[in-house]
């Protein structure tokens, strides 16, 4: 079964919102509860009611908020989102309810830094699925997928209304701190979708063009593609090798270069979204 193939089948999206909630639930139980910090998204917002109510539980008023959110997934996604967030929303509510936690971190700082990394990497572990863990994640997957606006600048700008609303009800400390945690939890959530999926893409300018691939070719098995172009002061016709390759072989693909030409030009660019041929197939949900 090819990746592409695997990474659509039931068994292993619901084993990624699995662990993404164990590992969100760990953030929520063990850090952010302890120091009354508030979480992005709706979760944030179940946890300022909880707190200023103290009536239910925070899952309890996660799972309320997320009724009428199951709509814009249901209508604007897929049914198959539905369903993966649907099981994703009672995983969290279930996990945050019933597993007792506490990693004793006593310093505010440490606790926002730890809270909003483990919290980050969980929602990351969940949206690398076909499905989410319901909250503003949904309407995130709707925009990213409609706009291609990055999940978790999605759930920093739209904390900006849920923090107002929390000012007058917590102190400086709590209220920054909990800033704090947000922000590395959306820098860890962008990390997690982006792993696996960061690239190079090398531009190589040598006259001995041929001798560099039939090279990179035979050691590497890299394929690569042949640009026409013409020197500016030369007016000579040249062909740049454009190939797409990660971070292990890049090294290897640079001794191969200048083995052969100590006068190449050897140009290295990062990205982070590759799809086609044998990179990876284009996620819909």
């Amino acid at each position: 079964m090819k990746r592409s193939e695997f990474s659509n089948t039931v068994v292993w999206n619901l084993f990624l919102i699995t662990m993404g909630s164990l590992v969100f639930s760990a953030g929520v139980n063990g850090v952010v509860v302890h120091h009354n910090f508030i979480t992005s998204g709706v979760y944030g917002l179940a946890l300022l009611i909880h707190y200023e109510s103290g009536s239910f539980s925070p899952s309890f008023w996660y799972l309320v908020l997320n009724v009428p959110l199951f709509l814009l997934g249901w209508f604007f996604v897929s049914r198959r989102f539905f369903y993966y967030t649907l099981y994703g929303v009672l995983a969290v509510t279930a996990i945050t309810r019933f597993m007792p936690l506490d990693f004793n971190i006593e310093q505010q700082v440490y606790a926002a830094v730890a809270g909003g990394i483990i919290c980050g990497i969980g929602s990351g572990i969940t949206l690398r699925s076909l499905g989410s863990a319901g909250g503003l994640d949904i309407i995130a997957v709707i925009l990213n997928s409609r706009f291609n606006i990055g999940v978790g600048k999605v759930a920093l700008v739209s904390n900006v209304l849920l923090f107002s609303l929390a000012f007058s009800y917590y102190s400086p400390d709590i209220f920054i701190a909990s800033i704090i945690l947000v922000f590395i939890s959306s820098i860890a959530l962008d990390r997690v979708l982006s792993l696996f999926n960061q690239r190079k893409v090398v531009y190589i300018i040598s006259d001995y063009h041929q001798d560099i691939f039939d090279q990179f070719k035979d050691d590497l098995s890299q394929g690569a593609t042949y640009l026409k172009a013409q020197g500016a002061y030369t007016g000579k016709d040249k062909y740049i090798i454009m190939t797409i390759t990660n971070n292990i072989q890049l090294k290897k693909l640079e001794n191969i270069v200048f083995g052969v030409d100590n006068d190449a030009l050897f140009i290295v660019e990062d990205s982070f979204n590759v799809l086609g041929s044998n990179f990876g197939s284009r996620k819909v949900y």
